[in-house]
């Protein structure tokens, strides 16, 4: 795949490794709900895109979740009435794979630490710190390039892009920090909520959480992809969002670990 070259004025702070410019991209959504049907859906655009910008292959999708749709999920969720206990992850590369022509996988499963599958890059849409901290402990994580991180509250939420200390990365001079490594506080099970129970209502579901948190956070996570493809290099690794107050903060590298 081509890479325009750097103009005078842009900062290289991170630059994508090669090999995933010409292979391939395998990547894993852990998490079909709010966060993770919008990152399903925007993926195949990305797709194209890459494939316009001249990269030989695209990529392989797999979603995984072991959780089926409700009716309350088809209020803040891309799921119908006659979708109801089908599972989140079939229904959405079933779709998927019909409009795009593509062969993407639904996996009905909640991942753990026995999960064996590699990728390259791995897209987490979890709801709470023990899931994002058995995340670091799959096979996924120890091979994969990025771990993408994108989590939320009611009104705001964050998006995190890191290459985690593994046997791709590890020999690497320098490498972007985790939302782990950043904020060591979101992989610790003992913060996770006790009291937090699915909504058993429409109203309840879209108390605990704003229209469109989702969907915000989930097209900015994949903005800062196609950057990533389609310069090679991003000068940004994540960022802040607050829809209340309608701001966005980036995380910029750190000089000493960026590359």
């Amino acid at each position: 795949m081509r890479v325009r070259p750097r103009t005078k004025t842009e900062r290289l702070e991170h630059s994508i490794p090669t090999s995933l410019l010409e292979k391939r991209v395998r990547v894993i959504v852990v998490g079909c709900g709010g966060t993770g049907s919008a990152v399903a859906a925007g993926l195949p655009y990305l797709q194209q895109a890459m494939l316009a910008w001249g990269h030989p292959h695209g990529l392989h999708v797999t979603l995984v979740d072991g959780d089926k749709i409700s009716r309350t999920n088809c209020i803040r969720q891309p799921f119908s009435e006659s979708e109801v206990g089908l599972y989140k992850s079939t229904v959405l590369a079933t779709r998927i794979n019909l409009f795009w022509g593509l062969d993407w996988e639904g996996v009905p499963e909640f991942m753990d630490e026995g999960w064996r599958n590699e990728t390259d890059i791995l897209i987490g849409c979890v709801d709470t710190r023990k899931s994002r901290k058995m995340i670091t402990s799959t096979s996924a994580y120890e091979n994969c390039h990025y771990w993408l991180d994108i989590g939320n509250n009611a009104d705001s939420g964050q998006f995190v892009l890191g290459q985690p200390e593994n046997s791709k990365n590890r020999k690497l001079q320098s490498r972007l920090p985790t939302v782990a490594e950043l904020y060591p506080e979101i992989v610790d099970p003992k913060l996770d909520r006790k009291d937090k129970l699915p909504p058993c209502s429409a109203v309840e579901a879209l108390d605990r959480q704003e229209p469109f948190i989702n969907q915000t956070l989930a097209y900015q996570a994949l903005a800062l992809l196609a950057r990533l493809f389609r310069y090679g290099r991003v000068s940004y690794q994540g960022g802040f969002i607050n829809l209340a107050n309608g701001r966005m903060s980036p995380i910029q590298p750190d000089s000493s670990q960026s590359s």
